[in-house]
């Protein structure tokens, strides 16, 4: 019997794939084989994963490659030359493939050659449902292929929504729901309660229906689309846009969804005072709210993407043509205090 109740495979090696494999590192029942088709992938993951390690955690990220060494030593991380040897073994295999659907049809059809029958098939895509990327492959795949979409960056960001297919057997969405329930979150912020005090840190969500782009991010991508047209018109900047962003609505989402915020702010009424009250005004945005046309397959036509230019533009001029290091390091030591601070309040 193995010490291992489940051997990954993850198939990508990109960022989403180590912030995945850090994610599933947590577990101590867990061990991760990887294999990426790119020649050079094995010194990536030497060079790029002990950024997401919580080892790593101090501003510096000076790891030794002893890290990457001991979990090699101990069995716990496998770098495979091949597919077959990644997938061969595994109980559970993941992919973290670009969003193209022709490419993960072909992969789900190579994996199964060599998988296990009884293998749990995971996606990570970002949009493309199950039932496509099973629509190549037997019953037997789809029955089995999950959507398990993580939200980036997976490692620190607690939602995972879980998508099945039509055909998705109802055991194999709970085993992804109970395995993502079971993954300890990241290494606390000095000061933060010890670790047999944390509570639930991933809050894997079911979703009932497919649609493209699933929730997250067709929320996320709703606010984009406005944002892209109120900026475009001169409305406001993209610096001010994003202020009144932090200063309001992030906060207040941080602590309360869309609905339990509203519910709130119809007083006694609830959510259906509130519409009730502000009926005329909803009617009179949502009848106004923003079009925005964005091309596909490089650079749009100019005259129905007049906005993308001052939307670029005026991103680079606040923020500079790439985040820097430090930037990102001091977001994610804030992004981490914001969740931990949901999970204590949660926990009270």
């Amino acid at each position: 019997m193995t010490e291992y109740t489940h051997h990954i495979a993850l198939v990508g090696a990109g960022t989403i794939g180590l912030s995945m494999l850090a994610l599933h590192l947590r577990r101590p029942d867990t061990k991760v084989t990887v294999y990426d088709p790119r020649p050079d992938y094995e010194s990536l993951v030497r060079a790029q994963l002990p950024a997401f390690l919580d080892s790593t955690l101090s501003t510096s990220r000076e790891v030794s490659q002893n890290v990457i060494n001991d979990l090699i030593a101990s069995s716990r991380l496998t770098l495979a030359p091949s597919l077959q040897d990644a997938v061969q073994s595994a109980t559970i295999i993941q992919e973290q493939t670009p969003e193209k659907l022709d490419s993960k049809q072909a992969l789900w059809k190579e994996v199964v050659r060599f998988a296990d029958r009884e293998a749990h098939l995971w996606s990570s895509s970002s949009g493309i449902a199950a039932s496509k990327q099973a629509a190549e492959c037997d019953d037997h795949v789809a029955e089995r292929l999950v959507v398990a979409h993580p939200f980036n960056p997976p490692h620190l960001m607690p939602l995972v929504e879980i998508v099945p297919g039509p055909q998705t057997k109802p055991e194999r969405v709970e085993f992804v729901k109970t395995y993502f329930e079971d993954v300890p979150g990241p290494s606390h912020l000095p000061g933060s309660r010890n670790s047999q005090d944390r509570v639930q840190h991933y809050r894997p969500i079911i979703l009932h229906k497919e649609v493209p782009g699933f929730v997250g991010n067709r929320l996320a991508f709703a606010l984009l689309r406005e944002a892209c047209y109120l900026v475009g018109e001169g409305v406001v900047s993209a610096r001010d846009l994003d202020s009144i962003v932090t200063a309001s609505l992030g906060p207040r989402w941080a602590g309360s969804g869309v609905f339990e915020s509203y519910h709130a702010g119809g007083g006694e009424g609830g959510i259906g005072g509130f519409l009730d009250k502000l009926a005329p005004t909803v009617k009179d945005v949502w009848g106004q709210l923003g079009r925005v046309d964005i091309q596909t397959g490089g650079q749009g036509d100019d005259e129905k993407e007049k906005w993308r230019e001052v939307v670029v533009r005026q991103t680079e001029e606040a923020y500079g043509p790439n985040t820097s290091e430090e930037t990102r390091l001091r977001k994610e030591v804030m992004l981490r205090g914001v969740i931990e601070m949901q999970k204590q309040c949660w926990s009270a």
